[in-house]
């Protein structure tokens, strides 16, 4: 089965165990005399790509081409600032010049770095706080005019008897 080469620079898909067998697959092509190009072509890669296979299966054996897990971009706060971060944020945005109880994801990206000297955008804030085990809260708005005595009473007097009238007068209603 030919696969079109992937050219865009982008890490295929596919699973750990497919990666690995398209690029064991690739050599065993390679060892039947294919060229690289040929190789490529059928297994859906570039011949660099083929190359480099090549190269690492030569060099470390079957470990040199074994899929490897991307360990990402290296974390700004350190473990003990992330610690740090949670106590911070648990006194509260009050205890830190804000005019409400709320943290926004501004203004922990602000704290951050007021108190760490580290860049964080915003949209990135929810990311780490997740980490840490936060997860996002809308607060609950009330009017103030909300009086609780007459919802109360009208949830215990009023409501039952219009779920009665309703129920009781068009079946295709209740």
């Amino acid at each position: 089965m030919a696969q079109v080469a992937d050219r865009s620079g982008m890490r295929p898909h596919g699973s750990k165990a497919e990666l690995e067998a398209r690029r064991f697959h690739a050599l065993q092509l390679l060892d039947q005399g294919l060229t690289l190009r040929a190789v490529a072509d059928r297994v859906g890669a570039t011949p660099g790509s083929v190359f480099r296979w090549r190269h690492a299966y030569r060099g470390a054996g079957p470990a040199g081409v074994r899929a490897k897990r991307h360990p990402g971009a290296k974390p700004k706060l350190s473990p003990a600032q992330r610690v740090a971060l949670v106590q911070v944020l648990l006194e509260g945005p009050q205890a830190h010049g804000s005019a409400n109880a709320l943290w926004t994801l501004r203004r922990v990206a602000e704290l951050i770095g007021q108190q760490f000297g580290v860049h964080y955008h915003p949209a990135h804030v929810w990311r780490l706080l997740r980490t840490r085990g936060w997860s996002p809260q809308k607060p609950a708005r009330w009017a103030r005019e909300r009086d609780e005595v007459a919802i109360a009473y009208w949830r215990t007097t009023t409501w039952p008897q219009l779920k009665k009238r309703r129920s009781g007068s068009d079946p295709a209603l209740s």
